[in-house]
């Protein structure tokens, strides 16, 4: 029997607010896989959100999967189709219907404001309990209602952690919180040798790509929205590319999976039209659908994964390649700095503090090998009404060519094992990117906070004329 099994008339039910878990957002993605690794521990009902649902009334049963996955029988997994993220008349019905637990939260906190202002109501029987992120600082204290309102908070990323922390201040000491970063299927994003069951497979779908083997492959698997970059990444492959001799320029390819035109980011072929010329062949776009299968084939097609952008809370791509056992290039902002695994003055993983919030302005340089960051040059305090101010962090398209031109340099076999070094750890204990450890430690944070919840009064008197304004809480120069 799967270890920590319970029965399930005698599990815990908990709601999950977040997208659809059978969708391919990334939130949807980390969500299916923090259920069914839990499914035999949990019972679980996804309030599964879309702009559109085209499925909105019905209601889906997908415990098979669970029961497929840990070999038992009893595994209860709903998913109620929404338009949006629900409203409280929903949740209060599911929450009676199902004698819901707890409530279990995925994405930004802005999308649940209407849950926050029932938190009171809620937390006198239910705990909230929010896997949460944060992209940038200066610390928000524009989240502090959010943070307040939950039992519970796990952090994607060190920095979101330390984030929460400084936010709640002492108010940090009623609360739960833990490092629980993003993990994927180890199974399915893997290296491919020539030992590999699909191998034949992986092979056909390179040489249907490309009509000869690339000396060099660059990849880029992301939206095309303004805060990936992703100008400045065509615009680095065009120096790149400027300092290769006339021979070689034909043997490499930047292969780009994202949307040619998005109205949240650019025209991208307008752009490769105008760097390179419009008959220039060596720029490949992915834009349709693919499963994760093809997917792990396109991370072991390339010689490294390239991620520049301003503002990120995790970068699930980095992860991917990195189980994949391909090396990374990335803008050090967020959690994309855990991916690195940047070393302090101590020799160990560097851990954000108030007095180093960030390693964005390169305090240290010592990183794990499979990584090759690209420090920013430039903050930007940028915001909006919702969010008034957050660090946008932007690094050269010319210092970016520097870490390309590394790993080209390098022999494949070079590259490659940089690449294994990243996945094998990875898969460990210490980074713990895999579903399976990341759904450990949910469920140990989880069950903590049932241990420990103290359901909230009928009522509180609050002084409001003890109010006052929070400011920054850390340096902001270091």
């Amino acid at each position: 029997m799967k270890e920590g099994y319970i029965p399930k008339e005698q599990r815990k039910n908990i709601l999950l607010l977040t997208d659809d878990i059978r969708f391919p957002s990334g939130v949807g993605h980390i969500g299916r896989e923090i259920v069914l690794n839990s499914s035999h521990h949990y019972n679980w009902v996804n309030l599964g959100g879309a702009q559109k649902h085209p499925e909105e009334g019905k209601r889906i049963d997908i415990s098979g999967d669970g029961n497929q996955l840990h070999g038992i029988e009893d595994a209860s997994i709903i998913i109620q189709p929404n338009s949006g993220y629900g409203d409280i008349d929903k949740v209060r019905r599911l929450l009676k219907e199902f004698n819901i637990d707890a409530i279990f939260l995925i994405t930004d906190p802005r999308y649940f404001t209407w849950l926050f202002q029932f938190e009171h109501e809620i937390r006198k029987t239910t705990p909230i309990v929010y896997l949460n992120i944060w992209d940038d600082y200066p610390a928000p204290a524009y989240n502090s209602a959010f943070y307040e309102s939950c039992d519970a908070l796990f952090g994607i990323s060190k920095q979101t952690v330390n984030i929460n922390k400084i936010i709640l201040g002492d108010k940090a000491e009623g609360k739960i919180i833990k490092y629980v970063p993003h993990g994927l299927n180890h199974n399915t994003f893997h290296p491919i040798t020539k030992d590999s069951p699909n191998y034949k497979e992986f092979t056909n779908f390179k040489n249907q790509m490309f009509k000869t083997d690339p000396e060099f492959v660059l990849f880029y698997n992301s939206r095309n929205i303004r805060r990936k970059q992703v100008g400045d990444t065509l615009l680095a492959w065009k120096y790149f590319i400027d300092k290769l001799p006339k021979e070689k320029q034909d043997k490499v390819k930047f292969v780009l999976h994202t949307e040619i035109v998005s109205e949240h980011g650019t025209d991208l072929m307008a752009i490769k039209d105008y760097l390179l010329g419009s008959d220039y062949e060596n720029i490949v776009f992915s834009t349709g659908k693919i499963s994760p299968v093809q997917l792990n084939y396109l991370y072991n097609m390339a010689d490294a994964q390239i991620l520049l952008t301003s503002n990120e809370g995790w970068g699930l791509s980095l992860t991917e390649a990195t189980l994949a056992g391909t090396p990374i290039i990335a803008n050090v902002t967020g959690g994309m700095q855990d991916q690195m695994r940047f070393v302090d003055n101590k020799g160990n993983w560097f851990t954000p503090s108030p007095k180093i919030p960030s390693n964005h302005t390169g305090k240290y340089k010592k990183h794990g090998e499979w990584a090759f960051p690209v420090f920013p040059t430039n903050r930007s305090l940028q915001g909006s009404p919702q969010t008034p101010y957050i660090w946008d962090d932007r690094c050269r398209p010319e210092d970016a060519v520097i870490q390309i031109e590394k790993l080209y340099n390098m022999s494949r076999e070079e590259r490659k094992a940089l690449g294994l070094k990243g996945r094998e750890w990875a898969i460990g204990d210490e980074a713990g990117f895999t579903a399976e450890i990341m759904t450990q430690r949910v469920i140990e944070g989880v069950d903590q906070t049932f241990e420990e919840f103290i359901p909230r009064k009928k009522y509180e008197f609050i002084n409001a004329n003890e109010f006052k304004k929070p400011t920054v809480q850390h340096s902001l120069i270091y």
